[in-house]
């Protein structure tokens, strides 16, 4: 008995939902026919512009406006940033020590160098002063010498001037002499007079027989400027004279 009243009762729900599904159709349908329908407007004028012509009066120059200068912005001094903490460096006193070392080093090489070369510059003024002295030495001699030069040369200009030789011949050469090729030596002493003349003619130490004639003769002829003392002529005693005989 309860199973027809459950077939009508199912019945009836499927019908309300094919009907409602049916209007939603024909809603959907109606809506879309509608939609793509478009009416035709009317055709809008064309839009007309009207102009008029207006004369307006010629502008007035107004004067530039001076454009008044800012106000000057005062100036903020900004603070100071704060100044940065340097950290303390670590002291090494092994580093310390080591270049007080290296510090006295130098200092004492310093010190060397300077006295080396003071030593060397005394060594130098020492050197220069020695040289100095063995050259005002040499001049001091140099000038002795001159100094003893002079005196034998006026010594020797006085002796000249005493009895000058005015006239001197060499003896003849004797043929015998030349004959055996005997050569030598003669010295003569003799007095050169007042007037200037030889007298007493004599040979002196050794000299070859052959050559005491003709030397005594050379001498006779000798011609001398006298002596003159107090402005009157003296006699010269003891000249020499040396003849000397070789066969060339």
């Amino acid at each position: 008995m309860s199973s027809p009243t459950f077939k009508t009762s199912a019945w009836r729900d499927h019908g309300t939902a094919f009907g409602v599904a049916l209007a939603l159709h024909a809603g959907v349908a109606y809506l879309l026919i509608n939609l793509s329908h478009t009416p035709e407007l009317p055709a809008a004028p064309a839009p007309v512009i009207q102009t008029q012509l207006v004369q307006l009066p010629a502008p007035v120059p107004t004067p530039m406006a001076v454009p008044e200068p800012p106000a000057a912005t005062p100036v903020t001094e900004k603070p100071a940033p704060p100044t940065p903490k340097v950290p303390t460096p670590v002291v090494d006193e092994a580093a310390l020590a080591l270049k007080r070392v290296q510090q006295q080093k130098r200092e004492q090489q310093r010190q060397e160098q300077a006295r080396q070369q003071r030593e060397e510059a005394e060594r130098r003024e020492q050197q220069l002063a020695r040289q100095e002295q063995a050259r005002q030495q040499q001049a001091r001699e140099a000038q002795a010498r001159d100094a003893v030069a002079a005196q034998a040369r006026a010594a020797a200009e006085a002796a000249s001037r005493q009895y000058l030789p005015i006239a001197k011949e060499a003896p003849d050469y004797p043929q015998r002499a030349l004959d055996r090729n005997i050569e030598g030596e003669c010295t003569v002493a003799y007095t050169v007079t007042p007037d200037g003349r030889v007298s007493d003619p004599q040979v002196v130490g050794q000299c070859h027989p052959l050559f005491v004639k003709p030397s005594l003769a050379a001498a006779k002829r000798f011609r001398y400027q006298p002596r003159v003392v107090d402005g009157q002529a003296v006699a010269v005693a003891n000249v020499k004279n040396t003849f000397t005989y070789r066969i060339r």
